[in-house]
């Protein structure tokens, strides 16, 4: 009986080490947490009036022509670009989007796919599906600069013009609270209104939305097709720079909900395991109380 009871002190010692790692790392995740948030909240606004202007650009010009733009081209060659994590820990952050990418890939057919990957997790996913990467980024999403995000940008931008791929998908995660991150896989390029409408939850933001009226009037120099060729590739660094954010809010909110649900685990199973010890030494007690008992009777009779 000693030993069943040295045996379970052992074990809650053990969890109880276990739940102060889990609760720190939620601490840790928490703080991470509202600084991704605060970016995304910040970046959000410039997206929207960005792509408002593009509309305003597109009354007096023929947007249909600029490459980013152009949608009459048959899809023989598409760029994933897959946003997920360098690590896990972060409940079913990493395996949602991979199972949505999986989906996409396999509902294009026989197109051939070559993908472009941030995060570490997303890159070992694809590269077990036998999908070709053209580039793949780590340790970017932990503290996400623009800076680090714009080659990134740059090199999906010239890709795409250059013909080598015939559309652009995106495969993140969107932040939508802190206990709720949805996988949303979209059609990024060419550009669409819906496009940029659907990279993140601005329309929860509390952000008020510029609207241009058709009485409006605008000038553009030199030309508004070369302010469409400055404004287009801006937009849309701005909006992989955008993905990249609320990716990081997201794997850093799951992984703080993930870390509180261990942690309460913990203590569950320290309280199970402490009911457990005490039934076990008061069996014990009451055995050892029985054997004196039977001692003493026996030296009596």
């Amino acid at each position: 009986m000693a030993v069943q009871t040295r045996a379970i002190k052992r074990r809650i010692k053990s969890v109880k080490n276990t739940r102060k790692i889990t609760k720190a790392m939620e601490l840790v995740a928490a703080s991470k947490m509202r600084k991704s948030v605060s970016a995304v909240l910040a970046s959000r606004p410039y997206a929207k009036l960005a792509w408002n202007t593009v509309q305003s650009i597109g009354r007096i010009t023929d947007t249909s022509l600029h490459p980013l733009l152009r949608n009459n081209r048959d899809t023989h060659t598409v760029l994933m670009l897959l946003i997920t994590s360098d690590r896990g820990l972060a409940g079913g952050f990493n395996t949602n989007v991979i199972r949505r990418t999986r989906e996409a890939i396999k509902a294009l057919g026989n197109v051939q796919v070559s993908a472009v990957c941030i995060g570490k997790r997303g890159a070992d996913a694809l590269k077990r599906l036998g999908v070709p990467i053209l580039a793949s980024f780590v340790e970017i999403t932990n503290n996400t600069k623009f800076g680090e995000v714009l080659p990134i940008g740059r090199m999906i931008v010239d890709e795409f013009t250059k013909g080598t791929f015939d559309k652009v998908v995106l495969a993140y995660t969107d932040f939508v609270s802190a206990v709720s991150q949805t996988p949303v896989i979209l059609d990024f390029l060419p550009l669409s209104v819906e496009t940029v409408k659907s990279v993140g939850q601005a329309q929860q933001a509390g952000h008020e939305e510029v609207k241009f009226t058709k009485a409006s009037e605008y000038t553009f120099e030199p030309s508004p097709r070369q302010v469409l060729d400055r404004i287009l590739p801006r937009l849309v660094e701005t909006m992989v720079y955008q993905a990249v954010l609320e990716s990081a809010a997201s794997e850093h909110s799951a992984r703080m909900m993930a870390m509180r649900s261990a942690s309460d685990a913990a203590g569950e199973m320290i309280d199970d395991l402490t009911f457990t010890f005490n039934q076990a030494r008061q069996a014990g007690i009451t055995q050892e109380i029985a054997e004196i008992s039977s001692g003493k009777a026996a030296l009596e009779g």
